[in-house]
């Protein structure tokens, strides 16, 4: 006769799921981080209430992806800021299946695009100190949560900071990278643009933000080295205070230093995200 206290496959069929290490320690983890650490297990295998939030979670990724970005919502939320009229552009990608397999279109701006900046660039017959632009990315749904709030905190900060700042009007362009705001700023004699744009969604973080800041671009020549970079701006990652406070150190070490990229170095490493905030308001 079995003995059933020394029954091993009696003890993993009746065994309630675990994570395979001290549960203390799991339960810590998890509490410091979105990542997946310290799954439940069920014998060798994992459980299937995790392998169901994985699935959710790489579903909602993939919907971040297509999804089409609604720019009537957009122009709508910038109206509420009280900003003047945006221009609303498109990439040479023409749908988002092209833009997904075709890369360098979504760097490139339409014809009539193009067209319609120059029209826009001769009326204003004067140069812009900054451009801001709003490109869907890789999630749109990043864009219409995020970019708003971030304009909302940043503006009011760069009107008291540098009230003579000449603005062009937001561009928004659908089905756009990164480079497309480097003809944009070409065209509209912007000395600095910053892109406001959807990161790759992750499992953990379909809505990402990111925003790309780059001192007087030069289409299809301006490198990824010659920008400077901020990312993961969303509820659960940098606050829109942070991001902004970071936005506005950056706008203004550029027009100082006329530059930016790697010889443009981050915020003081000790300046915590407290004191960027109220940098940011003062």
């Amino acid at each position: 006769m079995i003995d059933p206290s020394t029954n091993k496959i009696d003890k993993l069929i009746s065994a309630e799921p675990s994570t395979g290490v001290d549960p203390g320690l799991a339960a810590r983890l998890r509490a410091m981080t979105p990542a997946r650490v310290g799954l439940r297990r069920t014998g060798s295998s994992v459980a299937t209430g995790e392998v169901l939030d994985f699935q959710l979670a790489h579903g909602r990724a993939r919907d971040a992806v297509h999804a089409p970005l609604q720019p009537a919502s957009l122009l709508a939320a910038l109206r509420d800021l009280k900003l003047p009229e945006a221009l609303l552009l498109h990439s040479s990608a023409t749908d988002r299946t092209t833009y997904l397999q075709r890369p360098d279109l979504g760097r490139t701006l339409e014809n009539a695009s193009l067209q319609r900046l120059m029209e826009y660039a001769t009326k204003a017959n004067s140069p812009f100190d900054l451009a801001i632009v709003i490109a869907d990315g890789l999630s749109a749904l990043a864009v219409e949560r995020h970019a708003v709030p971030v304009l909302a905190e940043l503006l009011p900060a760069l009107e008291q900071r540098s009230p003579h700042l000449r603005i062009a009007p937001v561009c928004i362009v659908e089905q756009g990278r990164v480079a497309a705001g480097d003809a944009i700023g070409k065209l509209l004699s912007a000395t600095l643009v910053v892109v406001l744009i959807g990161e790759r969604p992750g499992l953990s973080s379909p809505d990402s933000l990111g925003a790309y800041i780059t001192w007087k671009p030069q289409p299809g020549k301006t490198t990824d080295a010659e920008r400077n970079c901020i990312s993961n701006i969303r509820t659960e990652g940098l606050s829109y205070t942070h991001a902004a406070a970071r936005l506005l150190f950056y706008i203004q070490e550029a027009q100082s230093k006329q530059l930016t990229g790697v010889a443009l170095k981050d915020p003081d490493a000790a300046l915590t995200p407290s004191a960027l905030e109220t940098e940011a308001k003062a």
